[in-house]
């Protein structure tokens, strides 16, 4: 069967390298050329990201994530699992020959891999855009054959490798739902009416997503500084200038609000309480900007002084504010001044046991415990070297091969379980972590758990390709109103609104209806 194989790979080569092909002496070699490293396809990615909209940066992203996983495999697991010779290239006419060969072995095709990784995921969230990419993605892949460096089975078999990467990112992340807010039930809530801002307490965490500064910078800025040369200022300039424009944007918008800007080393929790003092004395509102964790933080000092709080989203994914349907500064600031408001429900963590947080934790989007808290610490540790999204793809690979199921206890019954996910509201859609709300105030926790075991991970992400996620055995999902979880080993880590913490032996996840008001535009 092997030599049939490859006798048909042989001879389908050499009629590829035989036949003539209109047009493409001057357009297959360049374009195979353009695809090394992924260059094409990123460019092609920030095309889409730049013309498509929501859904043409999700779809962007999608294909890159796919994209990563692919080359992950293919260089770290296919080139080394079949050590195939290059074909050779007498019977390829020489103005096809690239410049430079490869020297890597020939199957799979990483070239084909990528390419089929990026259109498969582009496809998966946007129908639109991904027929658009298909086309290059199969010119890519053919010229592969055509300029002599791969025989068609090592295409094949890299197109085969991307499309499964695709499916599996989309097991890991499922396709996002249109974009738009979620359903607060009427009644709304009462807010003070604040023109021009007046009244409003704004903290603005500088540290938090877009405006944690990259390590090269840091790194640039540093040497700047021992060196004493001219360009310091300019860098530190420009670093300053980036982290000064929150409040700018703030005081632009509402210009009678008083905002404060926390600088590196300042506790957070002390900025966010002495501003909610301040608003309840003067009847007026606490105001965030920055990412998820800092607006949970934000929400436990606006419920403990009682006053109605400000989101504006500034953070790298901003679940909570996009759920709220708040986008920008300008959004949250007419909420402001018409006093448009909302409860909402808040997630409640009760520890027990050996802790060194405070008594209650709220949560306003997920808690989680096992792979998820641990994703979380890989791309923490990754994305201010290479960024968020590439951080998130690398941490997701290193998990899936890595991480060991928990034994804990779950409402009394004990369980081997690869993932616990409690989310604050019921959330849209299937998927292991999803991250859009049907509703903001349902009184209800949206609990998805995911069993250890034998192939329990292959047998989940199989299931979340074919379809068949919710009938799969290692795979549950309830709405409850409160969850209890003990038995928890030292060294487990819990993570909730993004943030990872040491976790107690035992807890209880409850919910606190309606306990949070918050501004909304209408």
């Amino acid at each position: 069967m092997k030599r049939r194989v490859g006798e048909w790979d042989s001879r389908v080569f050499q009629q590829v390298a035989a036949r003539k092909w209109p047009l493409a002496e001057g357009v297959l070699p360049r374009l195979s050329r353009s695809a090394d490293h992924g260059l094409l396809w990123f460019g092609v990615a920030a095309g889409i990201a730049a013309v498509g909209g929501h859904r043409g940066r999700r779809a962007a992203l999608r294909g890159v994530g796919s994209l990563a996983v692919a080359s992950a495999v293919v260089n770290t697991v296919g080139k080394r699992s079949v050590g195939r010779a290059r074909p050779l290239l007498d019977g390829v006419p020489v103005i096809r020959r690239l410049a430079r060969q490869p020297f890597t072995t020939s199957f799979p095709s990483g070239h084909s891999a990528s390419a089929a990784a990026f259109a498969t995921g582009v496809f998966l969230e946007s129908r639109r855009w991904g027929t658009a990419v298909a086309p290059v993605a199969w010119s890519v892949a053919f010229s592969r054959i055509y300029t002599g460096v791969h025989y068609p089975g090592d295409v094949l078999a890299g197109a085969a490798i991307g499309a499964g990467a695709a499916i599996a990112v989309r097991a890991l992340v499922p396709a996002g739902p249109p974009p738009g807010p979620a359903r607060v039930p009427a009644p709304g809530a009462e807010a003070p009416r604040l023109p021009r801002g007046r009244g409003l307490f704004v903290v603005v965490n500088a540290a938090s997503g877009q405006f944690v500064l990259p390590e090269p910078v840091r790194r640039l800025r540093s040497i700047c500084r021992r060196t004493g040369g001219p360009p310091a200022a300019d860098v530190s300039g420009t670093a300053e200038r980036a982290l000064a424009l929150p409040a700018e944007r703030l005081t632009a918008a509402l210009p009678h609000a008083e905002v404060t800007v926390r600088a590196e080393g300042d506790g957070l929790g002390q900025l966010l309480e002495k501003a909610a003092r301040r608003a309840a004395e003067q009847g007026g509102a606490l105001g965030v900007y920055g990412g998820d964790g800092t607006v949970g933080v934000a929400a436990a000092a606006a419920m403990r002084h009682g006053v109605p709080l400000a989101v504006f989203p500034g953070g790298t994914f901003n679940h909570f504010a996009l759920d709220l349907g708040v986008r920008t500064v300008a959004d949250t600031a007419r909420a402001v001044e018409a006093g448009g408001a909302v409860a909402v429900d808040v997630g409640r963590i009760r520890p027990e046991g050996a802790w060194a947080g405070p008594e209650e934790v709220p949560f306003l989007n997920t808690f989680s415990l096992g792979a998820y808290p641990e994703l979380v610490r890989y791309r923490e540790r990754w994305e201010r070297r290479v960024g968020t999204w590439p951080a998130g793809v690398l941490a997701a690979v290193s998990v899936l091969r890595t991480a060991e199921p928990l034994r804990l206890e779950i409402n009394g019954r004990r369980r081997s379980v690869w993932l616990v996910f409690a989310g604050n509201c019921s959330y849209r859609g299937l998927g292991l972590a999803p991250v859009r709300r049907h509703d903001l105030a349902d009184g209800l926790l949206d609990v998805r758990i995911v069993d250890g075991g034998r192939f329990a991970r292959t047998r989940l992400l199989a299931a979340a390709a074919t379809g068949a996620l919710t009938r799969s055995p290692v795979y549950s999902a309830a709405s409850v109103r409160r969850l209890r979880i003990s038995g928890l080993g030292a060294g487990t880590h819990l993570a909730y609104d993004g943030e990872v913490t040491p976790a107690p032996s035992s807890l209880t996840l409850e919910k606190a209806g309606r306990a949070l008001t918050v501004y909304r535009p209408s």
